[in-house]
């Protein structure tokens, strides 16, 4: 039997067994100031966008609200996508030896409520004008991200 695909399990199709996939969203986030909001991560100490995995039955959109508000406490409502990031060069080690590359569909956001909230992912969150970025330390693929979204570059692939 070769490879069968569904879509929505709507007429004569089955519904379909859950998909497995880790693909990662990032919200980028801009406030009515143009300050960008950034989490300091716990793990490595880096500033970055709030993001993670994308779950199975979760769009890219969704998932770049839900890890903003679970990592600053802040709720955004996704806009458009800023670009896809999957260069073969950046890979991503996990406890246990895990290794992925990347592969990140960055997400501009709208603040629309919610409150600062350091999750136990972060060290610190907060907004930053595009000036003060420049003094924070940073992944060079999540400055591009925000480089991008600044710049007006939208849908960029690499």
């Amino acid at each position: 039997m070769g490879r069968v695909q569904f879509f929505d399990g709507s007429g004569d199709e089955p519904s379909p067994p859950p998909g497995s996939f880790r693909v990662g969203a990032s919200a980028l986030v801009l406030d009515d100031a143009g300050r960008v909001l950034l989490q300091q991560r716990r793990d490595n100490g880096l500033w970055a966008l709030p993001g993670g995995a994308v779950d199975p039955g979760e769009s890219v959109g969704a998932a770049a609200a839900r890890e903003a508000c679970e990592e600053t406490g802040y709720d955004v409502e996704p806009l458009y996508v800023v670009g896809v990031y999957s260069d073969p060069r950046h890979v991503f080690v996990y406890p246990g030896g895990e290794a992925r590359q990347e592969f990140v569909v960055c997400v501009a956001c709208r603040l629309v409520g919610g409150a600062l909230a350091v999750s136990e992912e972060s060290r610190e969150v907060g907004w930053f004008t595009p000036s003060e970025l420049e003094a924070l330390t940073m992944h060079p693929r999540v400055r591009a991200r925000i480089e991008d979204h600044l710049a007006g570059r939208r849908a960029l692939l690499g």
